[in-house]
């Protein structure tokens, strides 16, 4: 057997890993009842993006298969390719607005750490030069000290902490938008 052969038992696990299966009653079952745009413009289901976010949760990053099934008296080909082309676009763009989120919520947390730095670096400097020889100076310590560390670890939670709550729907919407889309009957 060539080294580049999966058995196949292992070619079934890496389809099971990758595939998404929804079974549908009607294709509005994807997108929202409150939505009367055609296809090409309407807003997914809320139910229906729990559902794949559910889904796609345990697949594998790569190629990705969404399945939908649907009963054969309900099929439209022509609709379906509409459908695909809509999923595609609303997995694309909020995967690219999620990155830019990212991206700004990263740029602020290092913008607020560097200025909680400096205003430290600057109380550090007050201290130094004048010292607490008079009230003004001592109040400017007593407000700079305490507001120095609150942006340094508030700019340090929004690069480690919230940056990361954007990554798993990163994620999601990655796998979504480069995913292959069919419609299979039943």
């Amino acid at each position: 057997m060539p080294k580049d052969t999966l058995p196949e038992d292992d070619k079934k696990k890496l389809v099971d890993l990758s595939e998404i299966s929804l079974s549908l009653d009607t294709y509005d079952d994807i997108f929202s009842d409150f939505d009367p745009r055609p296809y090409s413009q309407r807003a997914m289901s809320d139910d229906f993006m729990v559902e794949a976010k559910k889904a796609a949760r345990d697949k594998v990053t790569g190629n990705i298969e969404l399945n939908f099934l649907i009963p054969k008296a309900k099929r439209d080909v022509p609709a379906e390719s509409l459908i695909k082309k809509r999923l595609k676009e609303h997995f694309r763009k909020h995967h690219n607005l999620l990155k830019k989120e990212k991206r700004s919520i990263i740029r602020q947390g290092i913008y607020l750490l560097l200025t909680g730095i400096l205003i430290m670096v600057l109380t550090a400097f007050i201290l130094f030069r004048f010292g607490e020889k008079n009230f003004m100076t001592a109040l400017l310590i007593i407000i700079l000290e305490p507001a120095g560390w609150f942006l340094f670890w508030e700019g340090m939670h929004l690069i480690f902490f919230d940056a990361k709550t954007r990554t798993q729907d990163l994620g999601f919407y990655a796998k979504m938008a480069s995913c292959e889309v069919k419609f299979i009957e039943y």
